[in-house]
């Protein structure tokens, strides 16, 4: 857990994407190498609207990414792409996520895409066997190597090791889980510190990654198509009385849905009834939270159409985890006019509080909704059930605030930022 920053950190850092320019000169060719791209986390999501971004700038970018194509390079004007398939040998590390231990048998076919493609730069999202090929791959070529941070392995690591750590006495079990932590945060920062620059999402992150790796951090937030979430998608009818508690994302321990659970039962004992929970997502907890809440609506996962009318048939987004990054879905929320409530740890309380409102009132509350921590979020949700004008009044801000962040703003930003880890010879190569 990130700990021991100043309140105004955030200052002490500027955003990649306020940083974006007008350039003179192409941009650099890019090879990205993701962790994911297909499957249901923060990685992917942002890394297909990396891809995205591309296409509609034209920009030569070069995508090697895992999938279920047969090896084969893609070109579309500038835009490649080279999807390798996992093998038998690979094995789950989530319910759709895999790792294939000998990925490297694709390393013929990714140099020969490489050398025809000619990147000027490569970058990665993590310590992967894709990250760990990609940065294998810039020490051998030469090239400048650029690295996202988007997921807290170090606290997954100590969640995880949860079903352990209650064995042992409260002290030891919470000495035991730093030491998991510090030494996970060890060894993926040594990894980082390969790079020339890295990239996390929130500033507390930044700060952390600069004293492990050493090198320059700039922040990478996150954008929202505004346009694809919007309260208008909303479908309940007006007869429809009841308060929507939403969840999106993974169920599983890291999320700390359980807290879910809690919930419903401090609800019931204060005797609240006007409420029902709509849980999108999948996960290794969900068998459990279906058999404790059993009025609670499970979809599964949505995407599209469906996600946005999901979110936008909410009232409250209830988000309880302590190792987002940033929180994706958070923003998601705020676009389709749901307040959120979220903890004082991670990346989405810089979301609720980028807003000086929000940084400034009482407790962290502010008009795009609340930063509470785990035994507040009950009292702080039947506070807002309560309040039907001042909820009214947020979903209003939050919309208002989500327009704010748009996805080109923060590649712009990338793009900008790749130029202090150019090299001057490649710089002019690319203006002549």
């Amino acid at each position: 857990m990130v700990s021991g920053a100043s309140k105004d950190i955030s200052d002490a850092y500027t955003p990649a994407a306020s940083q974006a320019r007008s350039f003179t000169a192409p941009f650099p060719r890019v090879a990205y190498f993701p962790d994911s791209f297909y499957e249901v986390n923060g990685v992917a999501h942002t890394s297909r609207h990396f891809e995205a971004f591309a296409r509609r700038r034209n920009l030569p970018f070069l995508c090697v990414r895992a999938g279920d194509r047969t090896p084969a390079v893609i070109e579309e004007g500038n835009v490649w792409t080279l999807e390798l398939p996992r093998g038998f040998l690979s094995f789950v590390l989530e319910k759709d996520l895999r790792l294939d231990p000998v990925f490297f048998r694709h390393i013929p076919l990714i140099n020969e895409t490489l050398a025809r493609f000619k990147p000027d730069l490569i970058h990665i999202t993590g310590p992967s066997e894709i990250g760990i090929l990609g940065a294998g791959l810039a020490h051998h070529l030469h090239l400048p190597l650029a690295a996202s941070w988007h997921t807290n392995v170090h606290e997954y690591a100590a969640r995880r090791a949860d079903w352990f750590l209650r064995l042992l006495p409260k002290q030891r079990s919470a000495d035991t889980g730093q030491k998991i932590e510090d030494l996970m945060m060890a060894t993926v920062g040594r990894f980082y510190s390969i790079a020339k620059m890295v990239f996390a999402p929130n500033p507390e992150l930044c700060a952390l990654l600069e004293r492990t790796t050493g090198r320059p951090c700039h922040l990478m937030p996150r954008g929202v198509d505004a346009e694809l979430f919007h309260p208008a998608k909303r479908t309940r009818g007006p007869d429809d009385r009841k308060h929507v508690l939403g969840f999106v994302g993974r169920l599983s321990i890291e999320k700390n849905v359980g807290l879910l659970v809690r919930i419903q039962e401090e609800l019931d004992r204060m005797g609240v009834t006007n409420f029902r929970f709509l849980i999108v997502g999948h996960g290794g907890g969900e068998a459990w939270l279906r058999e404790r809440l059993p009025q609670a609506e499970f979809t599964g996962v949505l995407r599209g159409e469906k996600l946005s009318a999901a979110y936008a048939n909410m009232d409250l987004f209830v988000f309880p985890s302590h190792t987002d990054t940033f929180g994706n879905v958070v923003l998601e929320a705020l676009a389709s006019g749901v307040p959120a409530i979220v903890t004082p740890d991670g990346g989405p309380r810089t979301i609720i509080g980028d807003r000086k409102v929000a940084r400034d009132g009482e407790n962290g509350r502010g008009e795009i909704g609340r930063i509470v921590p785990d035994e507040q979020f009950t009292a702080a949700i039947a506070e807002l059930m309560d309040d039907p004008a001042r909820l009214n009044r947020m979903r209003q801000a939050a919309r208002a605030f989500a327009l704010t962040a748009s996805w080109d703003s923060v590649f712009e930003g990338i793009y900008s930022a790749y130029e202090e880890i150019m090299p001057a010879a490649s710089r002019s190569s690319a203006a002549d």
